[in-house]
Protein backbone atom coordinates (compact mmCIF):
# COMPACT_ATOMS: atom_id res chain seq x y z
CA UNK A 1 0.00 0.00 0.00
CA UNK A 2 1.38 3.34 -0.68
CA UNK A 3 1.26 5.84 1.54
CA UNK A 4 1.98 9.62 1.74
CA UNK A 5 3.12 11.77 4.56
CA UNK A 6 1.35 15.58 4.76
CA UNK A 7 3.42 18.01 7.14
CA UNK A 8 2.05 21.01 7.59
CA UNK A 9 4.94 23.88 8.05
CA UNK A 10 3.52 26.62 6.34
CA UNK A 11 2.32 28.87 9.56
CA UNK A 12 3.57 32.55 9.94
CA UNK A 13 4.57 31.78 13.76
CA UNK A 14 2.14 34.86 15.01
CA UNK A 15 2.57 34.11 18.48
CA UNK A 16 6.45 33.56 18.17
CA UNK A 17 7.26 36.22 16.58
CA UNK A 18 9.84 34.51 13.96
CA UNK A 19 9.20 31.16 12.44
CA UNK A 20 9.08 28.28 14.18
CA UNK A 21 10.44 25.86 11.55
CA UNK A 22 13.78 27.24 12.36
CA UNK A 23 13.85 26.83 15.95
CA UNK A 24 16.93 24.67 17.30
CA UNK A 25 16.30 21.30 18.17
CA UNK A 26 18.51 18.22 18.94
CA UNK A 27 21.30 19.85 16.70
CA UNK A 28 19.47 20.69 13.52
CA UNK A 29 15.86 22.55 13.40
CA UNK A 30 12.44 21.70 15.04
CA UNK A 31 11.22 20.64 11.05
CA UNK A 32 14.01 18.78 10.33
CA UNK A 33 13.01 16.87 13.18
CA UNK A 34 9.84 16.05 11.88
CA UNK A 35 11.15 15.45 8.33
CA UNK A 36 13.57 13.11 9.57
CA UNK A 37 10.09 11.16 11.50
CA UNK A 38 8.70 11.07 8.64
CA UNK A 39 11.59 9.50 6.51
CA UNK A 40 12.29 7.14 9.30
CA UNK A 41 8.74 6.15 9.27
CA UNK A 42 9.64 4.35 5.67
CA UNK A 43 6.25 6.12 3.91
CA UNK A 44 6.48 6.48 0.15
CA UNK A 45 6.30 9.99 0.23
CA UNK A 46 6.94 13.41 1.73
CA UNK A 47 5.24 16.26 1.14
CA UNK A 48 5.63 19.74 3.28
CA UNK A 49 4.27 22.53 2.75
CA UNK A 50 5.96 25.61 3.38
CA UNK A 51 4.76 29.59 3.81
CA UNK A 52 5.60 31.97 6.36
CA UNK A 53 9.70 31.96 5.56
CA UNK A 54 9.48 29.56 2.70
CA UNK A 55 12.75 31.02 0.97
CA UNK A 56 14.86 30.89 4.83
CA UNK A 57 13.40 27.38 5.18
CA UNK A 58 14.42 26.02 1.97
CA UNK A 59 18.24 27.63 2.91
CA UNK A 60 18.98 26.24 6.44
CA UNK A 61 16.25 22.88 6.40
CA UNK A 62 17.32 19.52 5.07
CA UNK A 63 14.69 19.18 2.09
CA UNK A 64 16.29 15.95 0.51
CA UNK A 65 13.79 13.72 -0.72
CA UNK A 66 11.01 15.68 -0.23
CA UNK A 67 8.30 17.62 -2.13
CA UNK A 68 8.07 20.92 -1.12
CA UNK A 69 4.80 22.70 -2.08
CA UNK A 70 4.50 26.47 -1.18
CA UNK A 71 0.81 27.81 0.20
CA UNK A 72 0.48 31.57 -0.33
CA UNK A 73 -2.55 31.43 1.29
CA UNK A 74 -1.32 30.32 4.89
CA UNK A 75 -2.96 33.03 6.69
CA UNK A 76 -5.92 31.60 5.83
CA UNK A 77 -5.74 28.41 8.17
CA UNK A 78 -3.78 24.91 7.67
CA UNK A 79 -6.77 23.70 5.43
CA UNK A 80 -5.32 25.75 3.02
CA UNK A 81 -1.85 23.72 3.14
CA UNK A 82 -3.97 20.70 3.18
CA UNK A 83 -5.75 21.35 -0.10
CA UNK A 84 -2.15 22.66 -1.82
CA UNK A 85 -0.16 19.44 -0.31
CA UNK A 86 -2.76 16.81 -1.36
CA UNK A 87 -2.56 18.33 -4.84
CA UNK A 88 1.24 17.07 -4.70
CA UNK A 89 0.27 13.51 -4.08
CA UNK A 90 0.75 10.50 -5.78
CA UNK A 91 -1.73 8.91 -7.92
CA UNK A 92 -1.47 5.80 -6.25
CA UNK A 93 -1.65 6.93 -2.81
CA UNK A 94 -3.90 5.12 -0.65
CA UNK A 95 -4.09 7.59 1.67
CA UNK A 96 -2.33 10.33 4.17
CA UNK A 97 -0.48 10.73 7.52
CA UNK A 98 -0.91 14.21 8.46
CA UNK A 99 1.66 15.51 10.65
CA UNK A 100 2.43 18.51 12.37
CA UNK A 101 5.68 20.27 11.41
CA UNK A 102 6.22 21.57 15.38
CA UNK A 103 5.61 18.28 17.41
CA UNK A 104 9.12 16.60 17.22
CA UNK A 105 8.01 14.32 19.79
CA UNK A 106 5.98 12.29 17.33
CA UNK A 107 7.81 8.44 16.82
CA UNK A 108 8.37 6.88 13.45
CA UNK A 109 6.71 3.79 15.33
CA UNK A 110 3.53 5.83 16.09
CA UNK A 111 3.25 6.47 12.32
CA UNK A 112 3.39 3.07 11.47
CA UNK A 113 1.22 2.03 14.30
CA UNK A 114 -1.15 4.49 12.53
CA UNK A 115 -1.11 3.50 9.09
CA UNK A 116 -1.32 -0.34 10.55
CA UNK A 117 -4.29 0.27 12.39
CA UNK A 118 -5.97 3.08 10.31
CA UNK A 119 -5.72 1.29 7.06
CA UNK A 120 -9.17 0.63 4.95
CA UNK A 121 -10.75 3.04 7.45
CA UNK A 122 -11.97 6.62 6.06
CA UNK A 123 -10.12 8.23 9.31
CA UNK A 124 -7.49 7.34 11.94
CA UNK A 125 -6.74 9.09 14.63
CA UNK A 126 -3.78 8.23 17.57
CA UNK A 127 -5.48 7.79 20.99
CA UNK A 128 -2.80 8.73 23.50
CA UNK A 129 -3.07 8.52 27.57
CA UNK A 130 -4.72 12.03 27.67
CA UNK A 131 -6.67 12.43 24.77
CA UNK A 132 -6.88 11.96 20.96
CA UNK A 133 -4.02 13.82 18.70
CA UNK A 134 -2.06 13.74 15.83
CA UNK A 135 -1.12 12.47 13.47
CA UNK A 136 -3.91 11.65 11.69
CA UNK A 137 -4.86 9.38 8.80
CA UNK A 138 -7.07 9.84 6.06
CA UNK A 139 -7.94 7.40 3.35
CA UNK A 140 -7.92 9.16 -0.41
CA UNK A 141 -12.03 8.27 -0.29
CA UNK A 142 -11.67 11.81 2.11
CA UNK A 143 -9.38 13.36 -0.41
CA UNK A 144 -12.55 15.23 -2.06
CA UNK A 145 -13.26 16.18 1.91
CA UNK A 146 -10.19 17.30 3.17
CA UNK A 147 -9.56 19.59 -0.22
CA UNK A 148 -13.39 21.33 1.01
CA UNK A 149 -12.19 22.12 4.65
CA UNK A 150 -11.61 25.82 6.00
CA UNK A 151 -9.79 27.02 8.81
CA UNK A 152 -7.55 25.97 11.05
CA UNK A 153 -9.36 22.88 13.14
CA UNK A 154 -11.52 21.96 10.37
CA UNK A 155 -10.09 18.22 10.29
CA UNK A 156 -10.72 17.30 13.75
CA UNK A 157 -14.48 18.00 12.63
CA UNK A 158 -13.87 15.08 10.23
CA UNK A 159 -12.58 13.46 13.21
CA UNK A 160 -15.18 13.94 15.57
CA UNK A 161 -18.34 13.01 13.14
CA UNK A 162 -17.38 9.39 14.33
CA UNK A 163 -18.32 7.84 10.91
CA UNK A 164 -15.75 5.05 10.03
CA UNK A 165 -12.45 6.35 12.41
CA UNK A 166 -10.12 3.80 13.42
CA UNK A 167 -8.91 5.17 17.10
CA UNK A 168 -5.25 3.71 17.42
CA UNK A 169 -3.88 2.96 20.97
CA UNK A 170 -0.77 4.95 21.56
CA UNK A 171 1.21 5.20 24.87
CA UNK A 172 2.04 7.86 26.39
CA UNK A 173 0.59 11.51 26.67
CA UNK A 174 -0.36 13.53 23.53
CA UNK A 175 3.29 15.45 22.19
CA UNK A 176 3.41 18.84 22.43
CA UNK A 177 3.56 21.18 19.57
CA UNK A 178 5.04 24.79 20.32
CA UNK A 179 3.09 27.64 19.42
CA UNK A 180 5.01 30.20 22.05
CA UNK A 181 8.13 30.72 23.74
CA UNK A 182 6.82 28.39 26.83
CA UNK A 183 6.15 25.97 24.43
CA UNK A 184 9.25 25.77 23.43
CA UNK A 185 11.07 26.24 26.27
CA UNK A 186 8.85 23.05 27.54
CA UNK A 187 9.96 20.86 25.17
CA UNK A 188 13.72 22.00 25.43
CA UNK A 189 13.82 21.13 29.09
CA UNK A 190 16.88 20.39 30.53
CA UNK A 191 18.94 21.68 27.16
CA UNK A 192 17.64 25.84 27.57
CA UNK A 193 21.07 26.73 26.05
CA UNK A 194 19.65 25.91 23.07
CA UNK A 195 17.07 28.53 23.48
CA UNK A 196 17.98 31.32 20.83
CA UNK A 197 15.50 34.38 20.70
Amino acid sequence: MTTAALVLAAGGSRRLGQPKQLLAYRGATLLDATLGTARRAGLDQVVVALGGAADEIRDRVDLEGVDVVVNPDFGDGCATSIRTALARVRDDAAGVVLLLGDQPGVTAATIAALVAGAAGHAVGVCEYDDGPGHPLWFDRAMFATLTALHGDKAVWKLVDAGEDVARVRVAGPVPPDVDTWADYEALLGSAPSEVAR
